[in-house]
């Protein structure tokens, strides 16, 4: 009948756009997961608004709540680009606490020697020690996925816990200072060599280098032929060798860098938290980086914001314990129960995909 009258039928529009709906099911997974959460503290005997309430003021309540949010988010945006990275290539890596803890560990030892130099150079060289070795703990899964097929979820995964299990390893072996008695640890860096503070927020340089690195990341994938070329490798590798790009070498470049990010979070947390590589290091950065990037929707400015949230939340722990007597694992439960929420989001969001496109 239409093509009678000459009137073509006009397509109707999707309800909902991709790009609606990449924002709104994560805002619902973390709503979705909240109520989850206000149930289980009730269950627990504990009112879910004063719960909220705590989480916000330990977070975010004062100054001191800034500081320490800050703190913690400074390693939460590098380690949610190190699983950020990796998806623009089609990668799925999320061994980001093996790379952070060896990165610290290099950042530790590599200034031993040249105690009392000049403290500029000292820091460069933690930071570059720790990108060294996070990069190369990285790309170690980057090559057995192009080399020898061995998916790279599975081999990071178990490439973080041989680098823990060596990390411990070193520390508690011929790199422990033998004045840690209670708590093996390396050598203490000397203390000038500490990053400084930042004036007028009271926390560290470190968090400065990750937002400078998060910046970057943002331009160099967005903006560039780089970023262009990553993407395409994440598409359709067979597309991406067609317009004459070396796969493997984008494959496993993409997986030295975000190692490289992890690392400098370690190194960063040695030169201005801890001051020397020891078990304090092991708190589960990295795995709190898959929560930020796969929230942030791999975006890296994105990652700057939910880092914030995340680093709030860790940040009233000690507040829920010390009010409600709350276990510290509390806010693991609420950060656990986000991502298995935000999982359950993004399999929706690819089904409805499929169905559309049929």
């Amino acid at each position: 009948m239409s093509s009678i009258s000459g009137i073509e039928p006009v397509p109707s529009k999707p309800l909902v756009t991709a790009a609606q709906l990449s924002v709104a099911l994560p805002v619902l997974a973390v709503l979705l997961a909240s109520a989850i959460f206000a149930a289980f503290v009730a269950l627990y005997g504990q009112n879910p608004a004063t719960v909220f309430g705590l989480i916000v003021q330990g977070g975010f309540g004062s100054s001191f709540a800034w500081q320490d949010t800050l703190s913690r988010a400074a390693p939460l945006v590098l380690v949610g680009l190190a699983a950020a990275i990796p998806a623009q290539a089609g990668l799925v890596i999320i061994g980001g606490e093996g790379a952070l803890v060896l990165g610290g560990l290099a950042g530790a030892v590599v200034t031993l020697p040249f105690a009392g130099a000049h403290a500029l150079p000292m820091q460069l060289l933690m930071l570059l020690a720790g990108a060294l070795i996070g990069g190369l703990w990285f790309g170690l899964a980057g090559v057995l996925r192009q080399y020898r097929g061995v998916n790279e979820t599975i081999s990071s995964l178990l490439l973080s816990y041989i680098g823990i299990a060596v990390f411990h390893h070193l520390t508690e072996g011929m790199l422990r200072d033998p004045a840690s008695l209670d708590k093996p640890s390396t050598h203490p860096i000397d203390p000038s060599y500490m990053l400084p503070t930042l004036p007028g927020v009271g926390v560290h340089a470190g968090l400065a280098v990750s937002l400078l690195l998060a910046i970057a990341a943002h331009v160099v994938l967005r903006y560039t032929r780089w970023g262009f070329a990553l993407r395409v490798v994440g598409g359709s590798a067979r597309v991406a060798r067609m317009m004459g790009l070396a796969v493997n070498r984008w494959i496993i470049g993409a997986s030295v860098v975000a190692g490289g990010m992890a690392g400098i979070a370690g190194a960063i947390e040695v030169a201005a938290v801890q001051g020397t590589a020891n078990s304090s290091l092991i708190v589960g950065y990295g795995y709190s980086g898959i929560l930020v990037a796969f929230l942030a929707r791999h975006q890296p400015l994105a990652i700057v914001a939910v880092a914030l949230l995340i680093g709030g939340m860790q940040a009233s722990a000690s507040l829920l314990q010390r009010r409600l007597g709350l276990p510290g694992a509390t806010m693991l439960v609420f950060q656990g129960l986000i991502f298995v929420c935000v999982l359950v989001a993004d399999a929706i969001a690819q089904q409805l995909r499929e169905t559309t496109r049929r």
